[in-house]
This record gives C-alpha cells, structure tokens and sequence, in this order.
C-alpha cells in the first residue's frame, strides 16, 4: 500500500493549489480517504475526508467553503483543491487511508496507511 502526494509549493494569500494523491497498491474505491496537515510545532490534523463513493464529504471548519476534496477512483487519485489561501493553511499536507468498507473519519488515529506530505506555505 502506497500513498503519494504532490502539488504543494508557494502561494499568495488569496491564491489557490491543487493537491493530488496517487494510491497504488489495493483497490482504492474500497477506500474511504482524507487530507491531513501539521503546521510546525502542532499536533496533526483533520482537513477533509471523502468515501469510497466520493458522494459524503467531511471538512474541518476552518476550511469549509475553501476547500474541496474530491476522488477519481478510475485514476486511484485523491484530490484537495485549495483556494481562497491563508497563511494559516501553510503546513505539510498528508493524505491517509482508511481500511477497506470502514467509513470516513476526522480521527487520524483511524487511517493505518499514509502518504509522505507535500509542503504548503502561503505568503502573506
């Protein structure tokens, strides 16, 4: 089981970034799957998480409404769009999931796979 995420890099506040996360290694449409971030010296935590359909979506309040998680199980990719940046979004983003037919959740503790992170940082 492999996670790989990519599309971080520097943005303006305003601005927006696309993540991508590349499963390989189990059928990714049993998976329910979510992003994660840890901004330097904080615990890790929730973004958004998605099920295996891609119909129920789940999003921490201090993105809702900027964020978008969304999934091509056809591609085994994962995807967060961000716009609307702050500078409190910078931090490492990870995307992690969960074990085949169990359901989304905001817990970390409940995803065993994960991917390595992608920097985000976001200029004021």
């Amino acid at each position: 089981v492999q996670l790989q995420a990519s599309g971080g890099g520097l943005a303006e506040a305003g601005g927006s970034l696309r993540l991508s996360c590349t499963v390989s290694g189990f059928p990714f449409d049993d998976f329910a799957v979510a992003w994660f971030r840890q901004a330097p010296g904080k615990e890790r935590e929730f973004v958004a998480a998605i099920d295996w359909s891609g119909l129920s979506t789940d999003y921490a309040d201090s993105v809702k409404g900027r964020f978008t998680i969304s999934r091509d199980n056809a591609k085994s990719t994962l995807y967060l769009q961000m716009d609307t940046l702050k500078p409190e979004d910078t931090a490492v983003y990870y995307c992690a999931a969960r074990t085949p037919d169990t359901p989304a959740t905001k817990y970390k503790l409940g995803y065993p796979y994960w991917g390595q992170g992608t920097q985000v940082t976001v200029s004021s």
